[in-house]
């Protein structure tokens, strides 16, 4: 133990969630609930119509699937445990299982603001060399750029894995989250968390600025070969393309922005724990509807989809 101290290590955290609320929490179970199995239908949805149509057989379809598959497993890495929550008393996890969940989590949101800097690549190919657009975005670029985002998400979770397993915990054990995220977790180590504090910071700095400078030199790249274009209707619809990338874009970054890069104490616990809920609930739920509504391509798979169904079930 740090400083020495002998006191008993804690084998069980205490997850506070909602209970700020009781009167709220079957109204919150079923709205979470809704949410989460919105989610999955939606995600799984958006991954089997672009895997079972081939117009969709494209770089932008295939990102946008693994962003889907990203989005799944994001969610419900952090969503039933809070689920559970509302009606477990009392609303325990073992120190393994919060440290596996935050591993979990953290190494798919690492992985999320790699494939996010990817797509923007992509509409770079796609808008500023559209005649070699075939030849830069090969499958085989494609299939690395996705296998190195999630191997990069995980081995910059895994670093902050190995740190946090060196750390102490001797009490309280009180999370007052919906899951174990990191913050939370070093405000309740016994141990010197300065090193782990830093090296998370450098992780943000080097996944976050990282992404996003390749996010921003994309479409600076997009903004002047738009303004270039001579007919407003071509400009509208190579804008278009981008629209629904840079929303993804700005709600991911700005909620994970202000949680991560804002100094924390007790009076913006509560607001920390709504952004968490958004970033971690929300924008996964948001994400195929952000990119299927106004999206045409989308809208005519699904019309082909449900003639083939039609025409299989009548004929």
């Amino acid at each position: 133990m740090a400083g020495g101290r002998n006191s008993t290590a804690i084998t069980k955290f205490i997850l506070v969630g909602f209970s700020d609320f009781p009167k709220l929490k079957l109204l919150l179970f079923v709205v979470f609930l809704g949410i989460y199995l919105s989610t999955v239908l939606w995600n799984l949805g958006l991954i089997v119509l672009i895997r079972i149509d081939p117009h969709l057989h494209t770089p932008m379809y295939f990102f946008l699937s693994n962003l889907s598959f990203l989005d799944f497993w994001y969610i419900s890495s952090t969503t039933p445990k809070m689920l559970s929550g509302f009606f477990q008393k009392p609303k325990s996890i073992s120190f393994m299982g919060c440290v596996m969940q935050y591993f979990f989590f953290s190494s798919l949101g690492l992985a999320e603001c790699c494939l996010l800097a990817a797509m923007a690549y992509d509409r770079y190919a796609a808008i500023c060399n559209p005649l070699l657009y075939t030849a830069i975005m090969s499958p085989s670029l494609c299939v690395q750029m996705v296998v190195g985002a999630y191997i990069t998400g995980l081995f910059g979770s895994l670093i902050q894995l190995c740190a946090i397993l060196q750390l102490h915990f001797c009490g309280p054990n009180v999370i007052n989250h919906f899951f174990c995220n990191l913050p939370q977790l070093l405000v309740l180590s016994c141990s010197e968390t300065f090193p782990l504090q830093v090296l998370k910071f450098v992780i943000a700095v080097i996944f976050g600025v990282a992404s996003v400078l390749v996010i921003l030199i994309s479409y600076a790249y997009i903004v002047i070969t738009i303004q270039k274009i001579s007919s407003v209707d071509s400009r509208v619809k190579a804008f278009n393309t981008c629209v629904s990338h840079l929303t993804a874009v700005s709600l991911f970054y700005g909620s994970g922005f202000f949680v991560y890069m804002h100094p924390s104490s007790d009076h913006s616990q509560g607001y920390d724990k709504m952004t968490s809920i958004f970033y971690t609930v929300v924008i996964p739920m948001l994400n195929p509807l952000i990119y299927s509504l106004r999206n045409k391509d989308i809208k005519d798979a699904l019309k082909r989809c449900k003639k083939k169904c039609f025409s299989h079930c009548h004929g």
